[in-house]
């Protein structure tokens, strides 16, 4: 960023040196909703592409009156680890807003996980309870981790629960809690892992094929349940046992193709959470933030590591 003909390039080692916690992204969200909101922050529905054997193309876009345009391109390919590979790769490229100009290019993978937990701890400010110590993961890769760091930095966690498919996944999420200071066990079943849990964090394979396998029904009367995949796993037919459903974009999951659950079950989107304008009443029931990713996250968080790079605060 120091000409025109220059920009910065941060890959994702880079972006982790910069010390930016998941509650540092949250606050950046929550600014980010508020100038949607009044109109000083433009931002589209994402683009996907499934284009078969599992993997998954997306992409984000957002633009900051006087700010900058943020452009994310991420593929998932399931294939990868088995070659030495991440799963997740992308690149992210941040544009002056007034003139066009190419100002950085970040690495994508960093930024789609801690965005990813931070647009949950948005949500779960509001809507988990403050008091939460226990957390149940189904699923345990790059997201479980993310959001073990990001709500134990949040709530008093004391205990994690593991189900998954992949064991040794699920053993290094364990060995990571227990690193931290909590409890940790992987349980054989989706249903012991849910009872009783504060806090559900569901982050499996985003394969439509998957037999839904986990019943909102299972859950006690003030669980919060982040769902980053899609409800894929979740049985259809028991979400009504959720009183409030929070969705990252009313719009865009409207447009969705595949939409997530029935529209008439969606209290409001983030934007109206932290605007004050979903009714979250008193009755005891389960809350769900159920999410695909929004552009204003990935743009929030990527305005917030180019700033911290080059020192501006503003």
């Amino acid at each position: 960023m120091t000409s025109d003909n220059t920009f910065l390039h941060l890959s994702d080692d880079d972006l982790q040196r910069l010390g930016i916690q998941p509650a540092d992204v949250a606050d950046a969200i929550e600014d980010a909703l508020i100038a949607k909101a009044e109109g000083r922050l433009h931002t589209t529905p994402k683009s996907v592409i499934l284009p078969g054997s599992g993997r998954y193309a997306m992409s984000t876009l957002a633009l900051g009156e006087n700010d900058f345009i943020v452009v994310k391109q991420v593929t998932v390919c399931p294939d990868n680890p088995a070659n030495g590979l991440p799963a997740i790769n992308g690149a992210i490229m941040v544009l002056d807003a007034q003139t066009g100009l190419l100002r950085a290019v970040l690495g994508a993978n960093w930024i789609t996980a801690i965005r990813t937990a931070a647009l949950s701890v948005v949500a779960a400010r509001q809507l988990a309870d403050p008091e939460s110590e226990t957390v149940a993961f189904i699923g345990a890769g790059v997201q479980a981790h993310s959001h073990l760091d990001a709500f134990a930095a949040q709530f008093p966690l004391k205990r994690i629960r593991v189900f998954g498919r992949g064991k040794a996944n699920a053993d290094k999420l364990c060995r990571y809690a227990e690193d931290m200071g909590l409890e940790a066990k992987t349980c054989p079943t989706a249903q012991e892992a849910l009872q009783d849990a504060d806090q559900i964090v569901t982050s499996v394979t985003l394969d439509y094929s998957i037999t839904p396998f986990l019943d909102a029904r299972w859950l006690k009367p003030n669980a919060f349940a982040t769902i980053t995949d899609a409800c894929i796993p979740w049985l259809p037919d028991s979400m009504a046992a959720f009183k409030t459903v929070i969705v990252d974009d009313r719009i865009q999951e409207f447009e969705s193709e595949k939409p997530m659950l029935p529209y008439d079950q969606i209290a409001g989107d983030l934007t109206e959470l932290a605007t004050g304008k979903v009714d979250l009443g008193t009755v005891n029931r389960p809350a769900a933030f159920a999410f695909r990713g929004i552009s204003l996250g990935d743009y929030a968080a990527a305005v917030l590591a180019v700033r911290r790079a080059t020192g501006n605060s503003a």
